[in-house]
């Protein structure tokens, strides 16, 4: 399958885009190449943006790679984005003089990311390497 004229177009538009970091001349070469490998590979190498990223070989594909890092960088909405400052808001008004920034940016990320399920006992272990390790400092 060929590139239609329409996405040749939006292609352009993407990289008129980011074109002091991309290289005009080979971008499109490169295209052509990741499609080829795409279609010859016998299992998925792109269910998602990331498993793209992870498979796609910044020596051989610079300027795909470097699309690849903005599309997995870039919200998919506002809302992650909104959610983020809403929760730090929270968190600021309710703790705001009784914390320092690395335990705030620590409770930030739990709170957003709380679909991540934490196993407590590697925390406590990770903990009780760190305390082990700033004793023997100390």
């Amino acid at each position: 399958m060929e590139f239609t004229d329409k996405d040749k177009t939006e292609f352009q538009k993407l990289v008129d885009l980011y074109s002091p970091i991309i290289d005009k001349h080979n971008v499109l070469a490169e295209l052509k190449m990741w499609k080829l490998k795409l279609a010859s590979s016998c299992e998925s190498l792109t269910k998602n943006g990331l498993e793209a990223l992870q498979n796609c070989d910044k020596d051989i594909y610079p300027n795909i790679h470097f699309l690849f890092k903005i599309l997995v960088t870039l919200p998919v909405s506002t809302a992650t984005l909104e959610r983020s400052f809403s929760t730090l808001k929270r968190l600021k008004s309710y703790c705001r003089n009784s914390m320092n920034e690395e335990r705030l940016n620590g409770l930030a990320l739990l709170s957003v990311h709380r679909t991540i399920d934490i196993n407590i006992n590697e925390v406590i272990d990770e903990l009780a390497t760190k305390q082990r390790k700033l004793d023997f400092v100390l």
